[in-house]
């Protein structure tokens, strides 16, 4: 199956450099390049792309409002793409305020080529792009240095007990083969549990859920 791309950048050589590289890969194909935000909103919706690269700072529209307007409950399409950033700042308020919005990952602009190309088949295949050790520290980085009200989903209730244990080992960036070591359970169990506890919650991959966690006051920052 092809994984259809498109590239959201302002800069012009930046985003066919993007595309060229992509498009020259076995399986992905480039369906489209956007220079702004809007235009990125506008050809997701024609194109139906499976991974957008969208880029942090933009004109007209930035990535993040892009990202939140792509994945908001107006979508015209019912298969919504999935979002890596791109960015020339490391870890900043940019990287919460994207993931919160919805994207899958973040990617620096001067990454390798060979990361670009899997950081787009991670994200394709319905992963987060940050492992759960970078997840955990990015993710404490944030809530340590960013306070904000704690709330209690009633979609929260619905969890089995093994259920709310998994979730909060997720969010302390436990593996699933950590997250089995612990409960002394099977992998392939963690898996399924994992599964039931994106269903049930609505969450999109590992980094959601670790959002959700701290968002909920299931998790506190280390100190």
């Amino acid at each position: 199956m092809t994984i259809r791309v498109l590239v959201a950048d302002d800069q012009g050589m930046v985003r066919a450099g993007f595309a060229a590289l992509l498009d020259a890969q076995d399986g992905i194909s480039v369906a489209g390049q956007a220079a702004d935000g809007d235009e990125a909103v506008r050809l997701s919706a024609r194109l139906d792309p499976d991974v957008i690269l969208m880029d942090v700072r933009m004109p007209e529209l930035d990535g993040i409002a892009a990202t939140r307007r792509i994945l908001g409950p107006s979508y015209p399409s019912a298969r919504v793409p999935r979002i890596l950033m791109l960015t020339t700042f490391d870890i900043d308020d940019y990287v919460y305020d994207a993931l919160e919005a919805g994207a899958s990952g973040f990617l620096l602009k001067d990454a390798l080529p060979d990361d670009l190309v899997h950081a787009v088949r991670v994200i394709a295949s319905g992963d987060a792009l940050l492992s759960p050790k970078v997840t955990r520290r990015m993710i404490e980085h944030f809530s340590s240095r960013r306070p904000h009200a704690r709330r209690t989903d009633p979609a929260f209730a619905d969890l089995t007990e093994r259920e709310r244990e998994v979730l909060v080992l997720i969010a302390q960036g436990r593996s699933n083969t950590e997250i089995a070591g612990t409960l002394f359970i099977a992998e392939q169990t963690v898996k399924t549990h994992v599964g039931k506890v994106f269903a049930k919650l609505g969450l999109r991959d590992r980094v959601h859920a670790v959002i959700y966690a701290y968002d909920n006051g299931l998790v506190e920052p280390a100190a």
